[in-house]
């Protein structure tokens, strides 16, 4: 049992008797608006009818404080004794926005479709979008909450719901999160290392300091002309990705129409400089430029790498969301993250509205940022107390993400395993799947059709917790 109960709390509920044990009606569902928290409160708690592949739940909203909008969902009938809780995306502030969808990333749908009593929170904030970042700006409580503290409120919220509500804990925990909710993952591995029985951890966005500040600054210079304006624009990524696809697609032995492991391509795109002028159909001197940087990733004033690998070959098709833009003004999320980031979120002191990712230094704010890591990242690889209570995680990524780095977890899983005393030991808890082809937490769908939708990690990790086997696959047909 991982969900944590204080002997504060465990007293509250044997003191409160407006509810008889494990009450599943919609009268004991609606009497939770009136349950005791400590550190918080109940805001309202309605049933919300079944529909479609989802059972009648009783949904409850509540707070931690300071800040942190907790959403609980627990089945009325069928619950299977489990808890399941799902991070939140980008700078989240946006409480239940992954199931206002049919996807799962994020979402508290697949576990609540399989049964569980089901949880995530909006990390401490309220958002105008995922890319706001101005809740931040001097206000490191807030900071705090979205680093870490909202995965253990979120829990013990949670906790305290589902024993009013059933009478009795949960049994087997299982986090789910994607980007953001990938680094909460890890963070939940980190800082609570017994709380998860399981963790499924996609396209982890592992160093935010590093992938938001240095890596996405580095990009948007790249791309940027003296005058500010964008030297790639929207339209060149089907020209770009078609002379990367050519010159890579065989290398992993097989011409299949994706690149396996884009470590391996090294693009060479000179066959398509413009030779007189510039047009639709050939790459002036200055975008090749821009593409020679996204590829090499950043570096200091002395050549020495900053974060591992650049933009992945074969994310082409994937450009117009996270880099370029589209003809229509859309996209472009890479400038509009890293330019909150070091706004109100990358230093110890905010320079807020006026800063710019041009103002970026290579050589400096690297190691200036380095008080806010501490608070944010997850990407310390000794994962050893998350192993020594039998935790198992399932870690996927995408080898054509074009805005969290897929080198980075790769690097990640090799640290991890030395630190294990190897790979076979690691494998013991930790499964990694890269999948070529993929966007960014399978949102946009590949040129194949490939998407979110295909893969379901809930099922194999599943067993894994239950048998033991070790799953090969979190593909949709492999998982069942």
């Amino acid at each position: 049992m991982r969900i944590f109960i204080s002997p504060v709390f465990a007293a509250g509920i044997l003191g409160w008797a407006v509810l008889p044990s494990a009450a599943q009606t919609a009268e004991g569902c609606t009497a939770l608006a009136n349950l005791p928290l400590e550190g918080g409160f109940v805001t309202s708690a309605n049933v919300v009818p079944a529909a479609g592949d989802l059972p009648a739940f009783c949904q409850i909203r509540a707070v931690a404080l300071p800040a942190i909008t907790i959403e609980v969902r627990l089945p009325l009938d069928g619950w299977n004794g489990k808890y399941y809780q799902a991070g939140c995306g980008g700078f989240c502030g946006i409480l239940g926005r992954a199931d206002a969808s049919a996807g799962w990333i994020n979402a508290m749908r697949p576990g609540l479709m399989k049964g569980y009593a089901t949880a995530t929170s909006d990390s401490g904030h309220h958002g105008l979008s995922v890319v706001d970042a101005t809740w931040a700006h001097e206000n490191p409580q807030a900071e705090r909450d979205w680093g870490w503290r909202s995965i253990g409120e979120t829990n013990r919220v949670a906790g305290r719901l589902i024993e009013a509500f059933y009478g009795n804990a949960a049994g087997t925990s299982v986090f789910q999160g994607c980007s953001t909710g990938g680094r909460m993952a890890h963070m939940a591995a980190l800082r609570y290392p017994e709380m998860f029985d399981g963790i499924i951890s996609g396209a982890p966005a592992l160093d935010y300091t590093g992938l938001v500040g240095t890596k996405m600054s580095w990009l948007m210079q790249a791309n940027t002309d003296s005058n500010g304006d964008a030297i790639l624009k929207p339209g060149k990524e089907k020209l770009i990705g078609a002379a990367v696809m050519a010159g890579c697609d065989g290398l992993d032995g097989a011409e299949d129409g994706q690149i396996s492991d884009p470590r391996l391509c090294a693009p060479d795109l000179s066959a398509l400089q413009c030779t007189a002028q510039t047009g639709p159909d050939c790459l002036s001197e200055a975008e090749l430029g821009v593409l020679a940087k996204w590829w090499q990733g950043p570096v200091d004033s002395d050549g020495e790498q900053l974060y591992p690998g650049g933009v992945p070959a074969g994310s082409e098709p994937y450009w117009w969301l996270w880099l370029t833009g589209n003809e229509q003004g859309g996209g472009r999320l890479v400038n509009a993250f890293t330019t909150g980031f070091g706004a109100h979120m990358a230093f110890a002191e905010d320079p807020g509205a006026g800063w710019s990712p041009r103002d970026f230094d290579f050589d400096t704010h690297p190691a200036a940022m380095e008080p806010m890591a501490r608070v944010y990242n997850s990407d310390d690889p000794d994962i050893s107390k998350f192993r020594e209570a039998g935790g198992k995680m399932i870690v996927w990524h995408g080898w054509a993400d074009a805005i969290v780095t897929p080198f980075k977890t790769v690097a990640w899983f090799e640290e991890a395993a030395e630190i294990a005393g190897g790979r076979e030991n690691l494998e013991e808890n930790v499964a990694l799947f890269m999948i070529p082809g993929m966007d960014h937490c399978g949102i946009l769908p590949s040129p194949g059709g490939v998407s979110q939708a295909n893969l379901d990690p809930l099922t194999p990790l599943e067993n894994w917790m239950e048998t033991g086997e070790r799953p090969s696959s979190i593909f949709v047909e492999d998982a069942n």
